[in-house]
């Protein structure tokens, strides 16, 4: 009997060694809790970490959070971020690597008050304009150097309007356009009293200068470990499970974010708005990088002007292993 009773005990105490075995994983997202990230806080939600042997740590961003410098100082193992901003990091030292895409679509707008008379892009040139800054600015100046518009303020140049990330300059009159998101900041200056029909926008999508936005990073040195590029596609397969899940169930996806807020800044009726526009950027992706969009992303940085975002061609700043190994595991 006392046989037993110690091996029942033993088996119980496998049972509690393998319930704390999952692999721990802190990925830092880019900005604050919202849909622009459901398809994680998803994938933890309804299980599909836990199911992969995943403990996973969601760490929301913020103004003053940069992504790369969490991940470079080790405060991440992973980190969402826009591909201008990984790749200014990467040439500047930081050896950032791209090991998945949810995101197929820029959802980047410059949205401008048509009270101004701005129709087209030409019509910008001694404008002021509202730029988000910490890595958001490069879309933009790629754009205004592909235009051969200077961002100096000189006459026939734009002023740029370092902006807070919100749309108050609009709304106020202090900007004749501001950056915005398809999905939160446009909507905000909709709420805040401007209809879409006093309003012209321009999609980065729309002028050739899109750029690859919400990716997942690592540090290139991490992938010489066979057992982090196991968790990292064990991490990618769930969150594209979340993702996908996030699309099929769009208003339950927007209020998994919505009891993941511990800021209880977001609203209901916002983050559904948001989550419908999100699944517009998300679909069509089975989270693996396509080559022509990452050549566009790095020509339009490359491009024209005596000020570009990246200088060279970068080298070993995406891979496949990762996201390669995460597909076979469906």
């Amino acid at each position: 009997m006392r046989k037993i009773v110690l091996g029942m005990m033993a088996l119980a105490g496998l049972g509690v060694a393998s319930a704390h075995a999952a692999d721990k994983v802190t990925l830092q997202l880019k900005w604050v809790t919202q849909a622009q990230f459901a398809g994680y806080y998803v994938a933890k939600d309804k299980g599909f970490y836990k199911d992969a042997g995943l403990d996973v740590t969601i760490k929301p961003g913020g103004p003053d959070v940069a992504p790369p410098q969490v991940l470079a100082g080790g405060g991440a193992d992973v980190v969402v971020d826009w591909m201008p901003s990984a790749l200014a990091t990467r040439e500047k030292g930081v050896p950032l690597v791209n090991i998945a895409q949810p995101f197929k679509r820029s959802g980047m707008m410059l949205t401008c008050r048509a009270e101004t008379g701005i129709k087209t892009p030409a019509d910008l040139k001694d404008r002021t304009l509202g730029v988000w800054f910490y890595g958001n600015e490069y879309p933009f100046l790629s754009w205004m150097s592909k235009l051969g518009i200077k961002t100096d303020g000189s006459k026939g140049g734009v002023k740029v309007l370092k902006q807070g990330f919100n749309v108050d300059p609009l709304l106020q009159k202090q900007a004749d356009c501001v950056s915005t998101m398809t999905y939160n900041e446009y909507w905000q200056v909709i709420d805040g009293g401007i209809p879409a029909d006093k309003l012209v926008v321009f999609k980065y999508e729309d002028q050739g200068v899109a750029t690859m936005e919400d990716g997942l990073y690592v540090m290139e040195d991490k992938l010489k470990d066979p057992a982090f590029v196991d968790r990292m596609a064990k991490f990618v397969a769930a969150s594209m499970k979340g993702w996908a899940w996030a699309r099929e169930h769009s208003k339950e996806a927007a209020k998994i974010v919505l009891d993941n807020d511990a800021s209880g800044a977001q609203t209901e009726k916002h983050q559904m708005r948001m989550m419908d526009e999100i699944n517009k950027l998300t679909e069509g992706s089975n989270g693996k990088l396509d080559k022509a969009d990452y050549e566009r992303t790095v020509k339009t940085l490359m491009g024209g002007g005596s000020d570009p975002v990246i200088t060279k061609v970068p080298v070993g700043a995406t891979t496949d292993v990762v996201i390669d190994k995460a597909l076979a595991m469906k």
